[in-house]
């Protein structure tokens, strides 16, 4: 099961961790397909915020895990992130067994 879980504090979001894999098991070939269409929905996005907007991210990458924050976000990149949490929200819409959403409460940045 993959979650996304997206920041945000009085101003807006201002990123987002999405972590695990999609797959039940090596052969859940909706998995591995929902798994990609995941990953690069977030990749698009941070290379959007960080190399067309050119807003400063810490971005962190392991083995199925993707941790993306901005600090200062303009107002493009809250669009973006937003376009984002719109976008996953829609894919657990359909693939609720492989996807789970998680944010749009405050948390305090660190």
């Amino acid at each position: 099961m993959t979650k996304a879980k997206f920041f945000a504090d009085e101003n807006g979001p201002y990123g987002f961790e999405i972590s695990g894999h999609c797959s039940v098991d090596g052969d859940d070939e909706t998995g591995k397909i929902v798994c990609a269409a995941v990953s690069s929905a977030a990749y698009m996005a941070a290379n959007t915020i960080t190399e067309i907007i050119g807003d400063k991210a810490e971005i962190f990458t392991d083995d199925a895990l993707m941790r993306f924050t901005v600090q200062n976000p303009s107002e493009c990149t809250v669009k973006v992130l937003k376009g984002l949490k719109l976008h996953l929200t829609e894919l657990s819409g359909q693939y609720g067994s492989n996807i789970r959403i998680y944010g749009g409460a405050k948390h305090v940045k660190d």
